[in-house]
């Protein structure tokens, strides 16, 4: 099935403690069907320090499933995202403004 939602797309959060919050898609996981949205579901991780970088209590954001998340459109609204046929290409479209995402 093709993705309805894809890395760097803007999304909102739908349900969960950070709900309503929103940022951009940094990666997507078909498989498991989650998605890692910056500055969304933030979680304490404990890090051994390393030569590359320093040890400690580091935030970092963890995977959100997809379901709880929705397509933001170019007037702030969440929306949902549809296929169509536009000439020979397939594309996406937010379903309520009709407005192509992906030219």
């Amino acid at each position: 099935m093709a993705a309805k939602l894809k890395k760097g797309d803007k999304v909102i959060v739908l349900a969960g403690k950070d709900k309503g919050k929103t940022g951009n898609i940094t990666s997507v996981d078909p498989k498991s069907g989650k998605a890692i949205v910056d500055g969304v579901n933030i979680a304490i991780r404990a890090t051994r320090q390393s030569q590359e970088s320093q040890g400690g209590r580091i935030p970092k954001a963890m995977p959100i499933d997809l379901s709880n998340l929705a397509y933001v459109d170019a007037k702030g609204k969440a929306t949902r995202v549809g296929f169509k046929m536009d000439g020979d290409k397939k594309v996406r479209f937010a379903k309520t403004t009709g407005d192509v995402i992906d030219a």
